[in-house]
């Protein structure tokens, strides 16, 4: 910035623009945060808004807090001008209409958060054709699994079954050997024989 321009803003120009700009906004500002916001709209070179705001001060126009190696300046509040009943009615309506957008939009977060979690725990696209191709292989395997065992001829009911164990049951009440030794005899193999390991009952 140029000399003219710095002196120029040192003045009562700056002060005045850097007051009415702190009681409009009414929040805390460092010089740099209102130099930077200011610097362009008014021409104000970073000195003249640093010594502005310190003379500012020094006459009790704003506040000065210091934080660590940097000052904050904002409005003298009790300088502010009261608000109105009619404007304090107005801000508590803002104040209900925000609160009421605040839970919808948490409401919303908590749905999307939900939906996140339960997409997250579900198979993606790849995962579920790989899946269902696997369950594919094993319906053909079982299905050809059946068809085996339907077009074999050497079926035996359940009822042909339950006569030869009463048979067999009456003969080896009268018989002097073991079970065993009466198959091995009589030539009969049981599936222990064959190795054959029968599914477990549904």
């Amino acid at each position: 910035m140029s000399k003219g321009r710095d002196g120029a803003g040192a003045g009562g120009g700056a002060a005045a623009v850097l007051l009415r700009y702190l009681r409009e906004q009414n929040r805390p500002y460092s010089a740099q945060d209102a130099f930077g916001n200011l610097q362009r709209e008014h021409g104000l070179g970073k000195a003249a808004v640093v010594k502005a705001l310190e003379q500012l001060a020094q006459q009790g126009s704003i506040r000065e807090k210091t934080y660590g190696k940097q000052k904050i300046y904002f409005a003298d509040q009790e300088q502010l001008p009261a608000a109105s009943d009619a404007e304090l009615r107005a801000l508590d309506g803002e104040i209900a209409a925000l609160s009421s957008k605040v839970q919808a939009l948490q409401q919303s977060c908590r749905q999307m958060e939900a939906e996140l979690k339960e997409l997250n725990s579900s198979l993606t696209t790849p995962e579920m054709s790989k899946e269902l191709e696997v369950l594919r292989k094993d319906c053909g395997s079982y299905t050809e699994k059946l068809e085996r065992i339907k077009s074999a001829t050497n079926h035996v009911t359940p009822e042909e079954k339950e006569k030869a164990t009463e048979l067999l049951e009456a003969i080896l009440e009268g018989y002097p050997k073991s079970k065993k030794q009466f198959l091995e005899e009589v030539g009969i193999e049981t599936d222990e024989d064959q190795g054959v390991t029968l599914p477990a009952a549904l």
